[in-house]
């Protein structure tokens, strides 16, 4: 399975180490994806899914099934 958000579709990033003489090397920056459980009201049943943190947190402010319509997503 890859490492992204399974609703938003986000992925690692590339970036630079930036020492103190400032060389550049290539490094990659990785998104910090949990498995969690949420409960759909709305179909009455539990669906787990692997998302990011952040994505955890807006979907505690606004729901699932909003969170889901708001990135174009139709079924879970």
């Amino acid at each position: 399975m890859a490492r992204q958000d399974q609703l938003t579709k986000k992925r690692k990033r590339v970036a630079n180490n930036v020492s103190h003489s400032n060389r550049k090397t290539k490094r990659i920056q990785h998104i910090n994806l949990q498995t969690k459980r949420f409960y759909i009201e709305e179909e009455n049943r539990w669906v787990t899914l692997r998302v990011t943190t952040r994505s955890i947190r807006t979907i505690s402010k606004i729901g699932l099934m909003s969170f889901a319509r708001k990135h174009g997503i139709t079924c879970l």
